[in-house]
């Protein structure tokens, strides 16, 4: 296969449609993989077409042949080479831009002067065989949505090569392709695009991925904000400094969905540059505040380089602040739910299958075994050693419905493996205590491997596995859960002492009350940890 793009943006290679058709061309590569197309590339701004002269001299005096000599002679031969001709262009003014317009009129030497009779509004036939070439228009506009901006567009190739003969991919908001700080959401739909690619040259574009280009990358309202921040004029039209429409922008990307009934009010000092603004969440949107009086919730001190370069992606956030390159005063819930605020939310998730939701881990699974057998087993041996090994049989039954880890599979394992030790007569003095130290050895190694055992489980309350890529997260789960192995660690060696008097069947409750008090500690701690690195310290 032969495919012939033609770049009709004024903007050459920093056109943001040129992103769009590349996607679709990887697709279509990824699917003809086996026999790779030939592709070739035109740069209409960048060559010599001038305007169409009217003079017919293509038709009745060098037929076929322009008598303009410039480089529409190479478009015209490789629009007759390709079998496949992508047009890709921003919408200017409701149509083409005007270069891309001129290629269009000079197409005429590809035509034959001859009315066709059989044309309701007249026409002309063709002066080659055209039969089997296909077409497919990719552009974006500025608008927010395509419906109604294109109708000019698809008129006139409708006209040209008939009303159903060709393909569009039309995608609005199409300048934020260019915003490096919204990559996360433009690459979703560019994963879309490649996908319509692979599916256009293997028999159609499906409704279903139609259906997901046609979606907003973001709520109207959004879009709205951030594009007439993106003008860095006031109202007024006078010229604002670049740091204020920056912050103008990022507070635009605000998902009132979060809010939580209380106004949010915090500062952005941006300290390298003497700036400093106030960001208003409120029920509906946000605002952005050059003056103010009031004390803020909290304050974020960070250099405006630092701080540009993590809305970019150059630098993961927590990762920043884990090096101390920038730091958070006061309430620091913020930065906790900065996301839910400030995620890159759109109208639905092109991406994601809704019919198969991701399967979370349950810490039940590890805990229930345990506590099963240290409780059951010192009440009744033979009996609390069969309902322990019937639990640890039991709750793999379970995992249909949730995520399990190796953690799951040891602790069962091991419960399993302590309890027939019970049944076999092996002393409860020396299996208990061991027990309790396998416990421990378990969390212990895991606080040393690169994802801690609690930061599994923990991560749920955290924006799931992204939170895996959290340095402090990471960090804290693995104080955390060091801590809870130095405890399982000291409490075998005291398990054997009392296992020895006449406290011995109550050792499981008792062996309760000091995971309790952690497990306050554990609360408080996850919490605490990040305020304090928040504050630089």
């Amino acid at each position: 296969m032969n495919i012939l793009l033609v770049n009709g943006s004024p903007k050459g290679e920093r056109s943001n449609t040129l992103r769009l058709a590349n996607a679709f061309l990887e697709g279509i590569c990824y699917a003809q993989k086996d026999c790779l197309p030939k592709i070739e590339r035109l740069n209409i701004a960048q060559m010599d077409i001038n305007s169409c002269l009217g003079c017919f001299s293509c038709w009745k005096t060098t037929p076929g042949k322009c008598c303009i000599y410039d480089d529409m002679q190479i478009v015209l031969e490789k629009l007759l080479w390709a079998d496949l001709t992508i047009w890709s262009f921003p919408l200017y003014y409701f149509n083409l831009p005007g270069k891309l317009k001129t290629v269009i009129d000079r197409q005429l030497p590809l035509t034959l002067p001859f009315m066709l009779s059989n044309a309701e509004s007249g026409g002309h036939p063709t002066r080659y065989d055209m039969s089997g070439k296909k077409n497919v228009l990719i552009s974006t506009c500025g608008f927010y949505t395509t419906k109604s901006n294109y109708d000019s567009v698809t008129a006139q190739f409708d006209r040209i090569y008939g009303k159903g003969n060709y393909a569009t991919l039309f995608c609005g908001e199409g300048e934020l392709f260019s915003v490096q700080e919204l990559s996360n959401r433009t690459e979703e739909y560019l994963a879309v695009v490649r996908q319509a690619g692979q599916e256009y040259v293997s028999g159609g574009i499906k409704a279903e991925t139609n259906a997901k280009l046609q979606e907003l990358l973001f709520p109207r309202d959004v879009f709205e904000r951030m594009a007439d921040a993106s003008w860095g004029i006031t109202q007024t039209g006078e010229k604002e400094d670049f740091s204020l429409t920056f912050t103008k922008q990022m507070a635009a990307l605000y998902n009132p969905a979060a809010y939580c009934g209380t106004d949010i009010i915090f500062d952005i000092d941006y300290t390298d540059i003497g700036k400093r603004y106030r960001i208003i969440l409120g029920k509906t949107e946000s605002r952005v505040v050059e003056k103010f009086n009031e004390k803020p919730a909290t304050v974020i001190h960070t250099p405006f380089s630092v701080w540009q370069s993590i809305a970019a992606g150059e630098i993961e956030g927590s990762a920043a602040l884990m090096k101390h390159l920038y730091s958070v005063e006061g309430d620091f819930d913020l930065m906790l739910k900065w996301d839910d605020y400030f995620g890159q939310h759109q109208n639905a998730d092109i991406t994601k299958d809704k019919s198969t939701p991701k399967r979370k881990t349950d810490m039940r699974y590890v805990l229930i075994p345990w506590i099963v057998f240290w409780i059951a087993s010192n009440i009744h041996v033979f009996w609390g050693s069969m309902i322990s090994i019937f639990v640890c049989c039991l709750l793999p039954l379970l995992f249909y419905k949730n995520k399990k880890t190796v953690y799951d599979v040891i602790s069962g394992a091991l419960v399993s493996i302590f309890s027939m030790l019970l049944l076999i007569n092996l002393s409860a003095v020396t299996v208990m205590p061991l027990s309790y130290l396998a416990f421990g050895i378990m969390w212990s190694i895991s606080a040393c491997l690169k994802i801690p055992l609690s930061a599994e489980y923990s991560m749920n309350d955290y924006g799931g596995e992204k939170a895996l890529k959290n340095p402090m997260f990471i960090t804290t789960n693995r104080i955390l859960t060091a801590a809870w192995g130095i405890l399982y660690l000291v409490t075998s060696i005291w398990t054997y002492f009392i296992m020895g008097t006449d406290a011995g069947s109550y050792v499981g409750i008792i062996n309760s009350i000091l995971p309790a008090i952690m497990g306050i500690f554990t609360a408080w701690f996850q919490k605490w940890y990040p305020r304090k690195i928040a504050k630089g310290k």
